[in-house]
């Protein structure tokens, strides 16, 4: 009988034990092949990731190192901390929160020890009691502050760890003599830290590409809606339907990076106080165009559920043929400054494309339909033109924004 169940045993360990190492191993493929789309889709990732543990090592130097141990002592583990919490995937992240550490430590361990000579003065039975009373009206204070919003957006960060300094510096020195070294070693190995963190163009990056990503929509509908595709079938599943998207919730992702850019030094092709509030407005026009965009989508969308009939195939074609020239000149007009920004060369292409966009726009303002046609015809025809001459319209603040830029930052003119 015990022979029997155990050769059961045997049978379903040696059934099921394939399956799940089958399985494992497919699972493992799959997150194998994610990890390599999230580094193929952004190779700087993986360099940060190199950078954060190149950063760490270094640090690690001061604990191993017997010499510069002992001159600094088991404080350098702030070093650590601070390497981990510092470090950004971008240089304005990083310098933003490292000088707001820095800062915020050196005045929280003078205001720390100013605290501490006072509540001496006050002896043995009244110190713990001023400290206590300093401790709470410092924190209560920084942090009402963190609710004003230029110190939310710039500062939370530095109140955050100026509270942090300020009680360990003022709680330690009741207990702690040496309060002058403990001071000291803490701003060291944070500056250790923050000096092994710096390392970016996201701001300048994900303006051009929102606006590629206009053009991509533009173009792809000029060929595949108004174009010469226009009789292959539904729009449905198209890729370059919703590129845009993303485009319209890019302001918190905007102005985060542009808070981060200020706190760049000058770097490569990005000098000294950069235009930086000039790419917020460069991404403000370029959401109003690709609300412009989702409006004409939606509409375009509606009227391939409805499958609406023509009478008047001429009238149609002509139409047609004029909002193709629109939207793929007004893609191309968007592409170009998208280059320019990458780039930082400054041409007049797109000015002749958005030119040449107009003058489609005036074309099928000309074009009469036959008797033939119905005024729904008609209608759907002047709202489609009307839809797609206002996204021709958004195109121009675009351009005279992207001008600005190249002013200011001087870039390269053929």
């Amino acid at each position: 009988m015990d022979s029997a169940v155990g050769t059961n045993e045997n049978v379903c360990f040696n059934s099921w034990c394939p399956l799940l190492i089958s399985d494992s191993m497919q699972k493992l493929k799959e997150l194998a092949q994610k990890i390599r789309k999230i580094g193929k889709d952004d190779p700087r990732r993986v360099l940060h990731s190199l950078k954060v543990g190149l950063a760490l090592t270094l640090v690690s130097i001061f604990y191993y190192v017997n010499p510069l141990f002992h001159a600094i002592g088991t404080s350098i583990m702030w070093a650590v901390l601070t390497v981990v919490v510092v470090m950004e995937y971008t240089v304005g992240g990083t310098l933003s929160k490292g000088l707001n550490r820095v800062f915020a430590t050196l005045l929280a361990g003078a205001l720390g020890l100013g605290a501490h000579h006072l509540a001496a003065l006050a002896g043995d039975k009244g110190e713990p009691i001023l400290l206590g009373v300093f401790v709470f009206m410092l924190a209560a204070m920084a942090t009402f502050s963190r609710f004003v919003p230029e110190i939310k957006a710039r500062y939370d960060y530095g109140v955050t760890i100026f509270i942090l300094t300020f009680s360990l510096v003022a709680v330690s020195s009741y207990r702690d003599e040496e309060l002058i070294k403990l001071a000291y070693q803490r701003l060291t190995t944070v500056a250790i830290g923050v000096a092994t963190c710096l390392s970016g163009e996201d701001l300048h990056m994900l303006v051009a590409t929102n606006l590629d990503k206009l053009a991509c929509f533009l173009e792809g509908m000029g060929v595949e809606y108004f174009g010469e595709k226009m009789e292959s079938g539904s729009l449905e599943g198209k890729s370059f339907l919703q590129s845009y998207k993303i485009v319209l919730n890019s302001k918190a992702t905007e102005d985060s990076l542009a808070n981060f850019a200020r706190w760049e030094p000058g770097h490569g092709r990005f000098g000294f106080r950069h235009p930086w509030n000039q790419y917020l407005k460069i991404g403000a026009v370029t959401r109003q165009c690709a609300c412009s965009i989702e409006a004409l989508n939606a509409y375009i969308s509606n009227l391939q559920q409805s499958q609406q009939t023509t009478t008047d195939l001429e009238f149609k074609q002509k139409v047609q043929a004029a909002c193709a020239e629109m939207s793929k000149e007004t893609g191309k007009a968007l592409a170009e400054l998208a280059s320019s920004i990458k780039e930082m060369k400054w041409s007049s292409t797109a000015e002749k494309n958005l030119a040449m966009a107009a003058e489609a726009t005036c074309k099928v303002k000309a074009l009469v339909p036959k008797d033939n046609s119905t005024l729904l015809e008609v209608l759907i025809s002047a709202t489609t033109t009307s839809l797609l001459t206002e996204v021709v319209r958004c195109t121009n603040p675009v351009i005279a924004e992207v001008e600005e830029l190249s002013r200011l930052v001087e870039f390269k003119r053929p």
